[in-house]
């Protein structure tokens, strides 16, 4: 039989997940036969990187897309290229005929979101969207305990996300930092919430409703503070001064970090760890979301990006119970390298409290691997022929990819009007629709 052909464009931290597993545990199945990145730098270092961990040869490298397209001629192409040009690659993809697997979010706005669409419909290919948060034990307890009617139909949702000051700010260092690459957090980060949420309820979101502002990093609010002195220096690496600053983040003392971005500075011109107290950034850190669903659920929705631990809670209301649902994270930077602790630095807890009865802690399985196990789980629906049964339909395509970027991408247009906007004015789907399982 012969192996499936995978290529992968976009090689910064995220590409790990992607590529390691093909290389390893689904070598029998499935083949590596190019990567593609614009930096030299970035292509060598997960070259030696994936032959000295694995014990293989050089995995060709490229610096042009289509010559990779057309000399390897991949079965699948791996879109993990900054979130703005997801669209560009996935399209080129499908149309020379390969499907795509595509890094979250699908793309950051919904003018590119229709192109997406227009190519599946030209080529008749599929692009599947990676939504790691569905596969952890806990979001997964949650979907059963939801479909098995445990608190009958649900009517409200309300969702608080915590990212701390070192997950949190490392967005501000990075390109996220600016709208047009990201799309900003609603986009590029909540969207992994939206899903979830999407996904628990079954449901198509319909309107959005959204207030945020930029009120803690960025240099007016540090010196409004009396931060001023953590303003003074437009990096971290190589600058004494930033030392002792408690946002200081170098890249010299990670083997990824400085492999991956500092040794790239001269080839790339992208600074990594900018000051997250400098003038130019232009995305939220604090934001509130009413999402209406076509179901008739509402969702209440909040994310904050300086808290002093990280995780979110959600309450879960039917008009038969509730459920109660926590995850603490431990904090954490992508870097680029495959470090997973048990329970992927995740803890969770679950409580189900039917109408006029007590309330009961449920145990949730604890697995290994990124995002409380979920990654394994997720690695092993994109890349085994014969992977295992999943009832909880867990697996997204670009309809329900679509789903959550356009919550993110209504609730930007939102935060500018001031005003409540429907879904539908961005990218209509079938008006008879209204649960997610029933898009692709």
């Amino acid at each position: 039989m012969n192996k499936i052909k995978y290529a992968a464009v976009g090689t910064g931290g995220r590409i790990p997940m992607f590529i390691d597993p093909i290389v390893s545990r689904f070598c029998d199945e499935a083949e590596l036969v190019g990567i593609c990145d614009p930096s030299e730098v970035r292509r060598t270092y997960h070259q030696k990187r994936l032959a000295r961990a694995y014990n293989i040869p050089p995995v060709p490298a490229y610096a042009e897309f289509d010559r990779m397209l057309c000399e390897q001629n991949p079965d699948v192409v791996i879109v993990c290229t900054p979130d703005y040009s997801h669209h560009v690659y996935i399209v080129k993809s499908l149309e020379y005929g390969a499907d795509v697997i595509s890094e979250k979010p699908l793309t950051t706005d919904a003018e590119k979101c229709r192109a997406i669409f227009a190519a599946v419909e030209q080529t008749g290919r599929k692009v599947r969207t990676t939504f790691n948060l569905r596969w952890g034990p806990g979001a997964s307890k949650v979907r059963d305990l939801i479909a098995r009617g445990e608190i009958g139909r649900v009517r409200h949702i309300d969702f608080e996300y915590l990212l701390d000051t070192t997950h949190g700010a490392d967005y501000f260092r990075r390109w996220h930092s600016q709208k047009e690459y990201s799309g900003g957090l609603l986009v590029h980060k909540s969207t992994h919430h939206f899903d979830l949420i999407n996904w628990w309820l079954d449901g198509i979101p319909s309107k959005v409703f959204a207030l945020g502002d930029l009120v803690f990093y960025g240099k007016k609010n540090a010196i409004e503070r009396g931060d001023e002195s953590l303003t003074r220096y437009a990096r971290y690496t190589g600058v004494e001064e930033a030392q002792i600053d408690p946002f200081c983040m170098t890249l010299e003392s990670d083997m990824a970090l400085r492999g991956l971005y500092l040794n790239a500075e001269n080839e790339t011109g992208y600074i990594r760890d900018r000051n997250v107290f400098r003038d130019g950034i232009d995305i939220e850190d604090t934001m509130s979301l009413i999402i209406k669903y076509r179901t008739g659920a509402a969702v209440s929705y909040s994310l904050n990006a300086y808290c002093p631990r990280e995780g979110f809670r959600a309450s879960i209301s039917g008009d038969r119970g509730r459920i109660d649902y926590v995850e603490d994270h431990t904090t954490h930077v992508i870097t680029g390298e495959q470090k997973i602790g048990p329970d992927g630095g995740v803890s969770m807890r679950l409580t189900l409290q039917k109408m006029f009865a007590p309330p009961i802690d449920i145990e949730i399985a604890k697995l290994e691997g990124g995002h409380g196990g979920g990654d394994p789980l997720l690695q092993d629906q994109m890349f085994s022929r014969n992977p295992l049964p999943d009832p909880l339909m867990r697996s997204a395509g670009h309809e329900q990819g679509a789903a959550s970027l356009l919550i993110g991408a209504a609730a930007n247009q939102s935060m500018s009007t001031g005003e409540p906007v429907e879904v539908d004015s961005l990218l209509k789907f079938d008006p008879q629709l209204s649960r997610l399982s029933q898009l692709v």
